[in-house]
């Protein structure tokens, strides 16, 4: 049903996620970030707690490989769960229970997780990691990539509907939470369409919440 990727950017310290699903509205259950602490998801047969619990473990001092033992040993029905976690320093790992659904896979890099389930073949993931790994720029992007590689290598084997991006960085609240939640055609164009237009305007958006009147411009008809 889900292919996703989590992934950190050492240079900035920012975490995020990319996902897609056939199911609506991936992005409101399956992702959550924190900046400073680090990112998660948590698909297929989905639970949105475990994302939170995983980042509440992995915010004192524990790996992102302990924090999935844990649940596996605390939580009831974590055979149906694909997960996945990192932090800002240690290796991040990823879980796939024993009931996770159709041909799954999934694969650790030094700074991303990709995994899927229900995929059109295990070779989805991989090509994920690979367009992140060898991507630039600003930590969204590249997660846009790798979403878009996933997609050319096959996918989900049926179609996907809906679609999400999300990035933190130094702030309380996402700097970039976009959504396609149902879509008939091709969510992951058009979360791509809405990031091309959001990109450029990340800072500006920051600069007037923190502190308006040093904003030059908010953009909009009569705005002089």
């Amino acid at each position: 049903m889900t292919f996703s990727i989590i992934a950190r950017c050492p240079k900035t310290g920012q975490f995020g996620a990319a996902i897609s699903s056939s199911s609506p509205a991936v992005a409101s259950r399956c992702i959550r970030a924190r900046a400073g602490v680090g990112v998660a998801a948590s698909q297929n047969i989905t639970d949105p707690q475990l994302g939170h619990a995983l980042l509440d473990l992995i915010k004192y001092d524990i790996t992102p490989t302990q924090a999935l033992q844990e649940l596996q040993q605390s939580v009831e029905f974590i055979q149906y769960r694909q997960l996945a976690v990192m932090n800002a320093a240690d290796t991040p790992a990823c879980f796939s229970g024993s009931e996770v659904l159709g041909v799954h896979h999934a694969v650790v890099g030094e700074h991303a997780v990709c995994a899927g389930n229900l995929l059109a073949n295990t070779e989805v993931p991989i090509a994920m990691l690979a367009a992140f790994e060898a991507s630039s720029g600003h930590l969204g992007e590249r997660l846009m990539r790798a979403l878009q590689a996933g997609l050319a290598a096959g996918g989900e084997a049926g179609p996907v509907h809906s679609a999400g991006l999300l990035v933190v960085d130094k702030l309380s609240w996402p700097t970039v939470d976009l959504r396609i939640d149902w879509s008939e055609d091709d969510p992951i164009a058009l979360l791509d369409a809405a990031w091309q237009v959001y990109a450029p305007q990340i800072d500006s958006y920051v600069q007037r919440a923190l502190n308006p009147s040093l904003a030059e411009s908010y953009g909009v008809p009569g705005d002089m």
